[in-house]
């Protein structure tokens, strides 16, 4: 009976082991998004298409994957990767301490993409449709 209980154990701890690995594996290949390999690191402007007068905010991009994540900045996530082409792609996040969200992007050039984001935030609804555009280097590595 000592012996069933413990080889019960035992499976239940690879069980969860293996579901870790699998999860760890999952978030780092989602860090390796194909259209994101095409956009160029450096200093972005970001646009909001639906606001009045086109709110612009700049951000320092040493990894495209945070264009992925604009409300999200920072904040530990998982990712899961959706939809993965040459220029187009879509990954879902989530976010344990602070929401989640869903974010497509489309490249246009390496230096131009459209984002459409939305998903919840410290108990509230988003959404986002911006134009990204790199506009120059970054001018210091901690970014804005």
């Amino acid at each position: 009976m000592v012996g069933s209980v413990i080889r019960r154990r035992a499976r239940l701890a690879l069980g969860a082991a293996i579901a870790v690995l699998a999860a760890a594996a999952a978030t780092g290949a989602a860090n390796k998004v194909t259209a994101l390999s095409r956009l160029e690191p450096g200093l972005w402007q970001l646009r909001d298409l639906d606001a009045p007068k086109a709110a612009q905010q700049s951000i320092c991009v040493a990894d495209p994957i945070l264009l992925m994540q604009l409300r999200h900045r920072g904040a530990p996530c998982t990712r899961l990767v959706v939809a993965d082409g040459e220029r187009d792609a879509v990954v879902h996040y989530t976010c344990p301490a602070s929401g989640y969200g869903q974010t497509a992007l489309r490249v246009e050039t390496p230096r131009l993409a459209q984002i459409d984001t939305q998903g919840i935030i410290e108990n509230r609804p988003f959404a986002l449709r911006a134009e990204a555009r790199r506009v120059g280097p970054c001018q210091n590595a901690a970014g804005r």
